[in-house]
């Protein structure tokens, strides 16, 4: 019996071990993505009962489609963690030609929703939204170029070409169709690469003066831009106008306290608060959950950046040092931009929230993003290194590029 017992429990142990480390992060990445996830699909529920009534004739009209959306990112999720990292180098410029002809194609077929021409119409009721893939683009295609210079014993403007020309187009062309909010999340993507590739702060500086000055040129275009910005500092001198959508958003987080008014008893969704489904959903989940499930939601998030962290940290891959830190940038800035307009704490941009507002095409691309971290996860526990390069030398390369600049 006690040699029994002396084989289980280190049998035991170890089984904790490999679920605990390095598995761990998978896991939680897994579990915080569902998570969001399924708060995402019962507040659309909720929050587009009342639209979709109005304007369907049932109120699950909006919520049979994110779930559809939902299904179809779950499988695009789970097929991508199963990819090697081979492959997902070997379609880098594919990717990324790819999102530069849809980009490209929408402002010639593009269909005009909400006054932007960001949209392209497959048929029917079904449209595709590019800058959202655009976005997995730049994640792919810059992880693969820097990783094919990380060895490259050659100076700081060696990084530039082509990941700053390349990247800039695609951030250009989404700001063109109208999607200035979408370019502003594209925009911490690219700085996020080259801060993990090292390069010198200077070229920080320029870069965030240059985004400042078109972020600013663009708005001033545009008096609706004027407007929100306005709205954000002053949302009490335009009740009824310019300051409605964000005065309505603090009173429903407000009104649902500690607790929230229960899953289902919004009152800012029967018409009081615009885009309650999709830009202002964290002001449902805050006066339906309350203060816990605003929290519970962050939480989340805070859980997927940690976990993203981690792996590009401890891992000896190159490219997944790089895709990790960008997605990153992608899921968690984006968060902090919605949640942060919704508090009142930034102007209103209007992108979605992700993996809880509703939207396909948010929805798939983001879900695609924590499949390719998934995989990266999964492999880098597995101790395999599907690229050549690894950290220490482009940790080399990194400071040799700091003391060139």
């Amino acid at each position: 019996m006690t040699a029994t017992l002396e084989t289980s429990q280190p049998t035991r142990h170890n089984r904790l071990a490999r679920l605990g480390e390095p598995m761990a992060l998978y896991y939680w990445l897994l579990g915080a993505t569902a998570l969001l996830l399924g708060i995402g699909l019962a507040t659309v529920l909720s929050a587009s009962s009342y639209r979709s009534q109005r304007a369907y004739g049932t109120p699950y009209f909006f919520f049979e489609r994110q779930l559809l959306f939902a299904v179809i990112g779950v499988a695009v999720m789970l097929l991508a963690s199963r990819l090697p990292v081979r492959l997902w180098r070997a379609v880098a410029w594919l990717t990324y030609f790819g999102a530069l002809g849809l980009l490209l194609l929408v402002l010639v077929v593009g269909v005009v929703v909400n006054g932007h021409r960001n949209w392209i119409a497959i048929g029917g009721p079904i449209r595709i939204q590019p800058s959202e893939f655009a976005k997995f683009a730049l994640v792919v295609w810059g992880a693969h170029v820097l990783t094919s210079k990380a060895n490259a014993p050659r100076t700081w403007t060696h990084l530039l070409v082509p990941l700053l020309p390349g990247g800039a187009l695609l951030i250009l062309l989404v700001a063109a169709e109208g999607d200035l909010g979408t370019a502003m999340v594209m925009t911490p993507i690219l700085f996020a690469l080259f801060f993990i590739a090292g390069a010198p702060m200077r070229l920080f500086v320029t870069m965030g003066a240059v985004a400042l000055g078109g972020i600013a040129i663009l708005s001033l275009r545009h008096g609706y831009r004027v407007g929100r910005f306005y709205a954000w500092l002053h949302p009490s001198s335009d009740p009824l106008g310019t300051g409605y959508q964000v005065m309505q958003g603090k009173a429903a987080m407000g009104s649902g306290g500690i607790l929230g008014v229960g899953l289902g008893a919004s009152r800012g969704k029967w018409g009081w608060l615009p885009e309650a489904h999709t830009d202002f959903i964290y002001a449902v989940v805050g006066e339906e959950l309350g203060l816990i499930g605003t929290l519970l939601l962050l939480g989340a998030f805070v859980v997927i950046a940690l976990c993203l962290l981690t792996l590009s940290r401890r891992t000896t891959s190159t490219f997944t040092r790089y895709a990790a830190f960008a997605i990153l940038a992608w899921i968690f800035g984006q968060a902090l931009v919605n949640i942060g307009a919704v508090l009142g704490l930034l102007p209103v941009t209007g992108i979605p929230l992700p993996l809880v507002s509703y939207g396909g095409s948010s929805l798939i691309p983001t879900l695609l993003a924590i499949g390719l971290a998934l995989g990266l996860a999964r492999q880098d526990a597995r101790g395999a290194t599907p690229d050549t390069d690894s950290v220490e030398p482009n940790q080399r390369r990194s400071r040799r590029v700091r003391a060139a600049a």
